[in-house]
């Protein structure tokens, strides 16, 4: 059982990244083959919430208890982040949606925290 705010940043950072490589293979497939950039939005969520759910999972597996719990915070931390830089790089305002984008991101790494404290291997 480890630290929780070490396994918090560490599903942050698997989080990101994948978000990251995810965001980078949607360039290529936009780039290189006939997808519109109307579809872009669906690859967008399912990329944050496949990224969410890893997250999640590495967070609850890592801290062995409480998933939902570290879990959700490594999603309100995601989601933090991704505001700081909206409202920083873009000038993006707070909106009603933004609220069900919090709960959504909470949910997602919540229900990855949970499968990853159900997974990892109980030492007695």
């Amino acid at each position: 059982m480890r630290s929780a705010s070490t396994s918090v940043f560490t599903g942050l950072l698997y989080t990101l990244g994948l978000v990251l490589t995810g965001a980078l293979l949607a360039a290529l497939l936009l780039s290189f083959t006939n997808l519109r950039e109307s579809s872009l939005p669906y690859f967008t969520y399912a990329i944050n919430a496949l990224g969410l759910l890893l997250g999640g999972y590495v967070t609850g597996r890592r801290c062995g208890g409480k998933g939902w719990y570290y879990g959700g915070l490594t999603g309100l931390s995601y989601f933090l982040l991704v505001l700081l830089i909206g409202f920083l790089g873009f000038d993006a305002t707070m909106q009603w949606n933004t609220l069900v984008y919090l709960l959504g991101a909470f949910v997602t790494a919540a229900v990855g925290g949970i499968f990853g404290v159900n997974s990892a291997s109980k030492r007695y």
